[in-house]
């Protein structure tokens, strides 16, 4: 059976959209590609902007709902229910590997699926950054995604980055609002504040230890995997990694 799906992870500022894109039009030769990006608002896997709306408040029922369509003193109303960033642990994890099960049984078995981040980076801000859990609670959680997709034969493509800090600077002088709601995500989060982080370096030093959380948990993951060193520092090198470890794998 065949790789079905390919998971584009990094820090932030990694060029994982940049890989994804890359990876997607060189599956594309061999068949039907479904590449979902950061952001795109309706993940087949994820609820990135959306919220468990109690009953009474959307519809007679509790629904999740699209934040997306509301505006205003809705909006507002919504937001606190918000899956990501509000709701307690107990309620949202359920709801996520629901989620995780309704892609794969909807999946096309003729379709590959590049998915921008979602298996790593997402939990790990949500239990790592946002909730303080330690790093073997983070990967429970993880492998728990990792056995609700192992029949699409997932495979990791990491693209591991020791410049941390300069690839954040360079990224920020196009985003600066970006660079100060990152920061304080981060320093103001629960992980944030177990190790007194101020500021960009807290915010780094946020960004250093997930990443190391983040291979580690990998590695233990059983999936295939890439990881690309610093693909920042030569994109074209780093490409042709990517292209023979795909032709090597098909």
């Amino acid at each position: 059976m065949k790789n079905r799906l390919f998971i584009i992870e990094g820090l932030p500022c990694s060029g994982k959209s940049t890989t994804s894109s890359f990876v997607a039009s060189l599956l594309e030769e061999k068949g039907d590609i479904c590449l979902i990006d950061e952001g795109t608002g309706n993940h087949p896997a994820d609820y990135e902007f959306h919220a468990l709306a109690p009953a009474g408040l959307v519809s007679d029922k509790e629904e999740i709902v699209s934040l997306s369509k509301f505006t205003g003193e809705m909006f507002d109303k919504l937001l606190k229910y918000k899956i990501y960033d509000f709701l307690p642990w107990e309620i949202e994890m359920p709801i996520m590997l629901d989620k995780w099960r309704q892609f794969v049984q909807t999946s096309n078995e003729n379709t590959t699926y590049i998915f921008n981040c979602v298996l790593l980076q997402n939990p790990m801000c949500e239990t790592m950054m946002r909730f303080g859990f330690s790093e073997d609670e983070s990967e429970s959680y993880i492998s728990k995604i990792v056995d609700i997709i192992q029949s699409m034969k997932p495979v990791v493509i990491y693209l591991k980055n020791t410049d941390i800090a300069d690839s954040i600077k360079h990224t920020a002088k196009e985003r600066p609002s970006w660079l100060d709601s990152v920061i304080d995500y981060h320093v103001n989060g629960s992980y944030g504040k177990q190790i007194g982080a101020e500021g960009f370096d807290g915010y780094i030093k946020c960004l250093e230890e997930r990443q190391a959380r983040e291979l580690r948990i990998l590695n233990g993951l059983p999936v295939e995997k890439l990881i690309v060193d610093n693909p920042q520092r030569d994109w074209n090198s780093a490409q042709e990694i990517i292209k023979k470890y795909l032709m090597a794998i098909s």
